[in-house]
């Protein structure tokens, strides 16, 4: 397992996956950029007219309720309907969960329809999420990471699902075991879209079958670590995003090898 993620960043590279993005509409830019320094493929596409034939065409499918409207809540139910005959991975983001009622009542739509592959926020959003007390201040987490592990555990009991948080240490669990990730820079979290496109890599990484698990923590491990590669050329949030893009680029199994941070934990 301790070779997974640079197996996954191989399978990744060789197979190109198309990833299926209902995404809020700040991120979409980055995000599809950042699909594409890494490898794979992206499609944003939220119209309920096509969502069927798109889930269809992809290999993952990402829903992301940063930016909620009525029509784009239809077509992520039937989009998520859809992966779920199909079986495809499904990766949940649910932005800003706690912040309002509505975001709540959408959240609870969304899971009654397919249970996600899996599960990736925040520390406040996966607390909020799991019903356990937090805070946020509007889509940010005001929660640590590591205050987020009994609300993992309770979404995956509940879902059956990975679930992954980003954090200073990100936290990736399932129910056999939980890897801590040290990986990353703090000028991560003034970049918007960085926790979206984490999401989003996670599906890459996901479309590649095998372990759901590696494959979130191969995305979790890759995010950080190209953080650390961009840091090192800025720590400017202007200049890091395109630092940050070209990491994804450079990346490889080797670089993984020699810079991922982390401990593997049985529950």
């Amino acid at each position: 397992m301790k070779n997974s993620p640079q197996a996954a960043l191989t399978t990744l590279r060789a197979t190109r996956p198309l990833v299926h993005n209902i995404t809020n509409y700040v991120v979409m830019n980055f995000t599809a950029n950042a699909l594409l320094a890494l490898g794979a493929s992206p499609v944003m596409a939220h119209a309920a007219e096509e969502v069927d034939e798109m889930v269809a065409l992809s290999g993952a499918l990402v829903i992301n309720i940063g930016t909620l409207s009525t029509p784009w809540v239809s077509a992520m139910q039937q989009a998520m309907q859809t992966a779920a005959r199909l079986g495809k991975p499904i990766i949940l983001d649910p932005v800003g969960a706690g912040a309002t009622s509505f975001r709540n009542q959408v959240l609870v739509q969304l899971l009654a329809q397919a249970t996600p592959t899996v599960i990736r926020g925040n520390a406040s959003e996966i607390r909020a999420l799991a019903g356990l007390t937090g805070s946020t201040r509007g889509v940010d987490s005001t929660d640590s990471s590591l205050q987020s592990i009994e609300a993992a555990r309770i979404l995956h009991d509940r879902h059956g699902c990975v679930v992954s948080v980003s954090g200073a240490v990100d936290v990736v669990l399932d129910g056999k075991q939980v890897a801590l990730i040290e990986n990353g820079h703090s000028v991560m979290s003034q970049v918007t879209g960085m926790g979206c496109s984490a999401s989003s890599v996670a599906a890459a990484f996901c479309a590649g079958g095998g372990s759901m698990f590696e494959a979130a923590v191969a995305a979790a491990t890759t995010m950080g670590v190209c953080g650390e590669m961009a840091a090192e050329r800025s720590t400017l949030p202007g200049s890091f995003q395109i630092h940050f893009l070209d990491a994804l680029a450079e990346i490889s199994p080797e670089l993984l090898t020699e810079k991922a941070k982390i401990a593997w934990q049985e529950i």
